[in-house]
């Protein structure tokens, strides 16, 4: 009786682990399914505000100040394109933003380069402190930084001048390329470079084939937050740039604006959807090394 008390009991004790092992796996998709939809949920509400700028930019005017909104215009037009591209100073704002964006990002990436570089790969006086400055420059508010800016440009005559906002957007965004950059390069072995050398390659050849190839996707990806950063700032550009003629496209966007019932809201949303056209193009063309780049920068400092 025993031995077949035994054999009756063998089924029950594995069939609990193989319950318990079923019981976990179903809580395991059922958080997976929960999250799936928390990130669902924040997608539509990030996507929503776009898809309804770029659809209120087609729709005409009498669904745009209808009552009732619609998603899609059942009669789509481009009349407000054209007349966003027709209001004066569109092609210099454009043409000033993109000059402004191109030094920045160009001497952005450099400077930063050469300093995060020098604090990742040699030890001098003053090492730690710079490091822990620069962490302190991004906590500043940069609304606490019009004025001092405004002040110092005025006295070298650079207000009203791209070149001053310029040099403002680099004091802006340097600290954290700066800081995003020595982490990229921290987390590169110093074991290659050496490797390099012992083969038989100079200090510029291991710099050149080993170390620059490894942190493009570290300049890639910041290149990509300083040239939105760059693009879409409006605050310090429309305090230092006062005529129109040399002003940036947020600040010509800004000019849409009036009351409510004296706003175009069209070709507001035109022209808003046309200024963001350089960014996504400017995403598209990096955006294969962005994955890789905002990762493989993340490690202990």
């Amino acid at each position: 009786m025993s031995a077949l008390t035994e054999v009756a009991a063998q089924p029950s004790t594995r069939a609990a682990p193989r319950a318990a092992s079923i019981r976990r796996e179903r809580r395991r998709r059922l958080r997976r399914a929960a999250w799936n939809v928390v990130g669902l949920a924040v997608f539509v509400v990030l996507v929503f505000p776009v898809f309804w700028m770029i659809s209120t930019a087609f729709k005409p005017d009498t669904e745009i100040n209808s009552f009732t909104p619609t998603w899609f215009s059942s009669d789509p037009t481009l009349q407000h394109f054209r007349d966003a591209i027709a209001r004066p100073y569109f092609w210099d704002t454009v043409k000033n933003s993109l000059v402004v964006v191109g030094a920045v990002v160009a001497l952005a990436m450099v400077v930063a380069f050469l300093a995060a570089l020098a604090l990742a790969k040699y030890r001098f006086t003053g090492n730690k402190l710079f490091v822990v400055l620069v962490i302190g420059i991004l906590m500043l508010p940069q609304a606490g930084l019009v004025i001092p800016l405004f002040v110092v440009l005025a006295k070298y005559h650079l207000t009203n001048h791209l070149l001053g906002l310029v040099f403002t957007h680099l004091v802006i965004l340097l600290p954290f390329a700066v800081w995003t950059l020595r982490g990229f390069i921290m987390g590169i072995p110093k074991e290659l470079e050496e490797a390099a050398m012992v083969d038989g390659s100079s200090r510029l050849g291991a710099f050149t084939r080993i170390l620059l190839p490894l942190v493009a996707p570290g300049l890639v990806a910041t290149s990509v937050f300083v040239f939105i950063t760059s693009w879409n700032e409006y605050i310090f550009a429309n305090v230092i740039l006062t005529d129109q003629q040399n002003q940036t496209l947020t600040i010509w966007l800004s000019y849409f604006y009036g009351t409510s019932r004296n706003t175009d809201w069209g070709a507001l949303m035109a022209a808003s959807t046309l200024t963001a056209i350089p960014v996504v193009i400017f995403f598209l063309l990096v955006q294969r090394k962005i994955a890789f780049g905002l990762t493989a920068g993340a490690v202990k400092a």
